[in-house]
């Protein structure tokens, strides 16, 4: 995984993180990265300095990722909230459940997960309406 801090063509930055640049890439010509604060769709890489690990020693206190540092992040935080607790995490079986319910085979309910690229795409080429959201699922991954 990368993170990324972007800017938009509006001049808003904002960070998200990806599988690799090629992922980056794909999703940027596919027209799927888009700006926190507006939408927009031109978006772009900033410079930016390598994260470094605390030392075991550190506390949740002294990271900047202990509270929301702006409002977008705020915004982002309630946003990640709101999803986590009104939807159903269904993981790597996203493209399957969100094709059932739109084929009647489940019933109708909010959820969120993971998929490829190419399993969004073919949601959306079949008319199932997804979208990116814009933070990572917090199940572990090591």
């Amino acid at each position: 995984m990368i993170r990324y801090t972007l800017k938009c063509d509006h001049n808003h930055s904002f960070d998200s993180w990806f599988q690799s640049t090629d992922a980056f890439d794909k999703l940027k010509a596919g027209g799927m990265i888009a700006c926190t604060v507006c939408g927009s769709t031109m978006v772009d890489k900033e410079l930016m300095a390598p994260a470094i690990r605390p030392t075991r020693s550190a506390t949740a206190t002294d990271t900047p990722l202990s509270s929301p540092q702006s409002p977008a992040e705020a915004a982002l935080a309630t946003l990640r909230a709101h999803v986590e607790a009104n939807s159903d995490y269904v993981g790597m079986n996203f493209a399957a459940e969100a094709r059932a319910m739109h084929e009647g085979a489940q019933p109708e309910r909010s959820i969120y997960g993971e998929a490829r690229i190419d399993e969004a795409r073919a949601l959306l080429e079949e008319g199932i309406q997804v979208a990116p959201l814009p933070f990572m699922s917090a199940r572990k991954t090591n």
